[in-house]
């Protein structure tokens, strides 16, 4: 694609950081489905069970050729595929299907599309990723099938990767060395290719849309992964400048991850409180390395994922203690399990929704599905009474102060039976929830009293402030958080919050954006939760504000009308500091 003019797409933010390359479109390589009808089902099953076991083969082989390169969380991916193609409900369904009489390949990938439409019904960002993860596999048994390999293009030169949404088999073969980034025409924050370059240390740019893909081979792009953003074909003074400021981004970086282990203080020396967001035992030890206080949001989905059935407390007791361990006498913020709406695992069958974002997730299952929970605040508090960890639990979707009440009343009543079987557990445990629904953020007065304290989630929160579908491309630009009714709404949480003495944490992806840490600090944030690889980011930002210089910019920027203000005072405000974005 040739420009008269640079011409600039706008993307979302998946892992920070500047590169500059030409393009290597990774390209799937297109699989006929073949649709037929069939009177052998027998033969035809038996044809597409020994393409799931070949699948299978394959995918162990992956695994441990993966882990030879000690890149253990890449590893696992292969074995969570590995796991979907023993999943029972996914192997019914095609055989139900071939034995009406439809042909082994169609009736496969009709129940993979079956499975992954409905993974992209979840309101986690987390697991509805997990729809690429399920169509990857479908496509590596349909190239069995087929007699075909489903594998894409390899690298030639250093490039950037351009790809529609990367899946691991797109990126399990390419040579590291030539990557300089990535750019995807779809997926999120929590995609594979957002995943995958925060490992590597590369920025990647994700949601650019479909005029990512009409790129040629070849072609010049600038990525910014701080910004969200990629300058095609450049022109020599827009090079020339963005490799200065990528040099010198690389030095900051550098001094940043030098300081990473320091506390987080501002240039006021007051402490400011800026721990990891995590998924998981694999991932734990990233905000470690990287520099976080603790955690400020640990994911627990991810036991409850690639399996056939519910953890039982034992499997989650141990979990929760891997993570513990590596966080000793730190805070630890666990968000309980946040799932719910479609009939996303099948084992939970979970009541088919239209609108799962609206619909029966995360605190609202107690009324229901009390049983999981009562099973994970067990866990969590035997986890913590052996760990002796600084343990915080806070329940997601929290709109009322009854759900709080309810989930504050069970958990005791999991400590009461834990005390009478005479099993250790944690006694002194703060309790806390999620503001993320509007009508939490306005009733922040009221809940303040019920609570020990409040974790933001910004990403949520914009989505139903703004009523704006943040994977919808046509308006995920809308879904600001710096919009000033969003700011607004923190605003008043805080302040409601810090009227009763609690503290308030905010774990969405705002936190780690430096353009919002001097807005987040004046309005009083206590405590900034980001992924690990923002951290050292962060706490380099902090050192160079003043708390009562922010507060001033604050009360300028709660005046304005939309968030394009607010990013443009913002920026204006940090480059006096001499901190250039």
């Amino acid at each position: 694609m040739s420009q008269v003019e640079p011409k600039k797409l706008k993307g979302i933010q998946a892992a920070p950081g500047l590169a500059h390359g030409k393009t290597a479109l990774v390209s799937e390589i297109e699989l006929e489905i073949p649709n037929y009808e069939i009177r052998e089902f027998e033969d035809e099953i038996q044809r597409m069970m020994d393409a799931v076991e070949k699948g299978q083969g394959e995918l162990i082989e992956i695994k441990k050729e993966v882990e030879s390169r000690s890149e253990k969380n890449e590893a696992e991916i292969f074995e969570a595929h590995r796991m979907i193609l023993e999943d029972v409900a996914l192997i019914d369904r095609a055989k139900k299907s071939i034995k009406q009489g439809t042909n082994a390949e169609k009736a496969w990938m009709d129940a993979i599309e079956f499975f992954a439409n409905m993974m992209e019904q979840i309101p986690d960002e987390t697991l509805a990723s997990r729809a690429l993860d399920i169509r990857d596999v479908g496509r590596r048994v349909l190239g069995h099938m087929l007699g075909v390999s489903a594998g894409r293009t390899a690298l030639t030169e250093p490039s950037i990767i351009v790809g529609d949404d990367l899946t691991p088999s797109d990126t399990v073969s390419l040579d590291k060395d030539l990557v300089l980034g990535f750019i995807t025409a779809r997926g999120g924050p929590t995609s594979h290719a957002a995943i995958l370059a925060k490992a590597f240390g590369l920025p990647a740019v994700v949601g650019l849309g479909e005029a990512v893909l009409e790129l040629s081979d070849g072609t010049m792009v600038l990525v910014d992964g701080d910004k969200g953003e990629v300058v095609i074909d450049p022109d020599e003074d827009l090079m020339s400048a963005f490799i200065e400021h990528e040099k010198k981004a690389s030095v900051e970086r550098k001094k940043a991850r030098a300081a990473a282990q320091t506390p987080g203080v501002t240039a006021d020396g007051d402490r400011v409180e800026i721990v990891a967001n995590i998924g998981g035992v694999d991932d734990a030890p990233l905000g470690i390395k990287n520099g976080a206080e603790g955690v400020g949001l640990f994911r627990t989905e991810f036991l409850y994922l690639d399996r056939k059935s519910l953890p039982t407390e034992a499997e989650q007791v141990e979990a929760y203690v891997a993570v513990f361990e590596i966080y000793p006498n730190m805070p630890v913020v666990v968000r309980t399990l946040d799932i719910g709406g479609d009939k996303t695992i099948p084992y939970l069958d979970l009541p088919k929704e239209l609108n799962p974002f609206l619909g029966w997730r995360g605190v609202r299952m107690l009324n229901g599905a009390e049983d999981i929970f009562k099973a994970q605040f067990r866990a969590l508090l035997q986890a913590g009474g052996i760990t002796g960890v600084d343990l915080r639990i806070m329940v997601p979707m929290v709109s009322g102060i009854e759900e709080i009440r309810s989930a504050k009343e069970l958990m005791e009543g999991m400590k009461a039976e834990l005390r009478s079987e005479g099993k250790p557990f944690a006694e002194k445990v703060q309790f806390g929830i999620m503001i993320e629904v509007p009508s939490a953020a306005l009733l922040a007065d009221k809940l303040a009293k019920e609570v020990d304290f409040f974790s933001i989630g910004t990403n949520d929160l914009t989505q139903y402030t703004l009523a704006v579908d943040r994977t919808n491309s046509k308006v995920a630009h809308l879904a600001n958080p710096l919009n000033p009714a969003v700011l607004r709404l923190i605003k008043n949480t805080i302040d409601c919050a810090h009227a009763e003495n609690r503290w308030v944490g905010l774990c969405g992806e705002l936190a780690g954006e430096p353009l919002a840490a001097p807005i987040l600090l004046g309005l009083g944030l206590d405590e900034f939760s980001m992924s690990p690889a923002r951290v050292p980011v962060i706490k380099q930002v902090m050192r160079k504000l003043h708390k009562k210089e922010c507060a001033e910019l604050v009360q300028k920027v709660l005046d304005k009308s939309k968030h394009e203000e607010v990013i443009e005072e913002s920026t204006a405000f940090l480059k006096e500091l001499g901190i250039d974005l």
